[in-house]
């Protein structure tokens, strides 16, 4: 579990800021709409599946971003309910593609993650930053991965590959609309421990005939160890966005910030 945050969090931080979390239901993206919230943000999560009962605060939308039919059922929602959005975090992503390498992956496949882990956050900046710009502000964040540095070369290869596009797509998006009062930043986490995570491991497991143990340790030996020792906890993905989207970081501007434990070797 995680350590308890030794920080204070001001409920009036975010008051009246309007946030929109992509993946806002599990994981990271669940723990990013919980922090803001809790600084007074109104936020709005987008995922395809919905959270059970009331197990996350604040507005939800159940949409496919995968697709532009989803992404126009969630600006349409927004619109509707909150009237637009002041911070926009994408955190979407994963991969569903088997162990194996290249020829393990199908046109569809790669078409699947470039959907999920690009195209979802292009189509959705594309629908809402007009607005930001009309209003000379805004924040947006893109949730990279550490993989676009170090691709598992098994089982990720095209989430990598998809993952660096969006990387170099929020540091061009940056150059735009910085001038324009919008703010674009990118974080890259490394391992975090989420369910999609351990997902990931037992499809690894499967594929090479192996105990999930196994496979969890082929994982930190192909990431090169996490020095910590650990995974990055949800939690702590969040405190960085909060961070990130906040006036305290009114100057940070077409950067990409790494949260992986000291995973990434060089400078």
């Amino acid at each position: 579990m995680p350590v308890n945050a030794p920080f204070h969090i001001d409920p009036r931080e975010f008051a009246d800021q309007r946030v929109l979390v992509t993946g806002g239901t599990k994981g990271a993206g669940q723990a990013i709409v919980r922090r803001l919230r809790a600084a007074g943000a109104v936020t709005v999560a987008v995922a395809r599946t919905a959270p059970p009962g009331d197990a996350l605060p604040g507005h939800f939308v159940q949409a496919d971003l995968c697709t532009p039919e989803g992404v126009e059922t969630v600006v349409r929602t927004v619109l509707d309910t909150v009237g637009g959005i002041d911070i926009l975090i994408h955190n979407l992503g994963g991969s569903s593609a088997p162990g194996g390498g290249f020829a393990s992956l199908t046109d569809q496949l790669w078409q699947d993650e470039l959907s999920l882990n690009l195209l979802g956050a292009v189509r959705l900046d594309r629908a809402l930053i007009p607005a930001m710009i009309e209003r000379g502000r805004g924040v947006v964040l893109h949730i990279s991965s550490i993989q676009r540095r170090l691709p598992l070369h098994d089982s990720t290869i095209a989430y990598a590959a998809a993952k660096a596009a969006l990387s170099t797509y929020s540091k061009a998006l940056s150059k735009e609309l910085g001038p324009k009062g919008v703010r674009v930043n990118s974080i890259a986490p490394g391992w975090i421990r989420t369910t999609a995570a351990e997902a990931l491991v037992k499809r690894m497991a499967e594929h090479s005939g192996t105990d999930e143990g196994a496979a969890r340790q082929g994982i930190m030996d192909a990431l090169g160890g996490i020095p910590i020792g650990r995974p990055s906890w949800p939690e702590e993905v969040a405190e960085l966005v909060a961070f990130l989207a906040s006036e305290r970081a009114a100057s940070i501007h077409g950067s990409e910030y790494t949260i992986d434990g000291g995973t990434v070797p060089t400078v």
